[in-house]
């Protein structure tokens, strides 16, 4: 297995507020115990194929690969050409992996809005996924889909959510340009057991987040479920370094070797700042060894 990271620390710097470049990025990374690192479509200032050869340039002076590009595609917008524009989209998103060297690009299922029922959803899902399969293959993609939470910059929490639904997805798409993104402090925040998931998805696993997460003191997460909706992640939740929350990592890599599983484990955790980070290299790469 390999180790890359992703800036969770960083993420208002790089995609809100623009007072942290990529490549300042690249550079403050270059001395962790890391291989890789993992970029978001919002850390790029283009999308041009000359500017993403400086980045990929960028990465290659400091010896680090870029194995997954997170993409939050949007896929339950209701209106037919809103979900084209978001098809049309990951396409260039997938053809951005490509240039950058990456072998795998993250798809979500889209925001849980309250006006679209689970059928409808599902059915929306799974069609534009496997609308972008071919051209996944085309330029030897993965396309990784996360139990996620929720994007940073989303108003509703992931329609995927919950396991059920999640699982409903997963098994109607069978492709080898096509896994999960599997990230067990997700499951966490769903109110479920990132085992029992792991159990259910391990044959698929294609990428992994690896992170803690804790509630900040005085919530729960009874209250952070009351608050989801509000746009932006939860303030109430942080991560931290990892092995000091609630995830049983010793027992999900157990899981992963018996499937043998060999792909990229990406740390993201460090809220407050590389050293977290690094603690966090630290405590992983002995389960990646073993």
């Amino acid at each position: 297995m390999k180790l890359a990271a992703f800036p969770k620390c960083f993420m208002d710097q790089l995609v809100r507020d623009r007072t942290m470049t990529v490549f300042d990025w690249i550079e403050m990374a270059a001395d962790l115990p890391i291989d890789g690192l993992e970029l978001y479509d919002g850390f790029l200032a283009s999308l041009e194929e000359a500017y993403l050869e400086k980045v990929r340039g960028a990465l290659a002076r400091r010896h680090l690969a870029m194995p997954m590009l997170c993409c939050s595609p949007d896929f339950t917008r209701p209106g037919a050409a809103e979900r084209r524009q978001e098809i049309a989209r990951e396409q260039r998103l997938i053809e951005v992996t490509a240039i950058l060297g990456g072998h795998s690009c993250r798809v979500l299922s889209g925001q849980r809005r309250p006006e679209v029922t689970r059928a409808q959803g599902v059915r929306w899902v799974v069609e534009c996924i496997k609308e972008l399969l071919p051209y996944a293959a085309e330029k030897k993609v993965v396309l990784a889909l996360e139990n996620h939470y929720k994007d940073n910059y989303w108003q509703y929490p992931e329609f995927a959510q919950k396991r059920d639904v999640f699982l409903e997805i997963v098994n109607q798409i069978d492709s080898p340009w096509f896994g999960v993104q599997y990230d067990p402090s997700n499951a966490i925040v769903a109110g479920e057991d990132p085992l029992e998931l792991l159990e259910s998805v391990k044959h698929r696993v294609v990428t992994m987040h690896a992170s803690d997460r804790f509630l900040k003191p005085g919530h729960t997460l009874e209250e952070l479920r009351r608050i989801e909706d509000s746009v932006g992640y939860a303030a109430i939740l942080s991560h931290g370094v990892i092995g000091q929350g609630l995830n049983d990592y010793p027992r999900i890599f157990r899981l992963l070797r018996e499937v043998g599983y060999q792909g990229w484990v990406s740390i993201e955790d460090g809220l407050n700042g590389l050293e977290e980070i690094r603690a966090s290299a630290e405590f992983l790469r002995p389960f990646m060894r073993a």
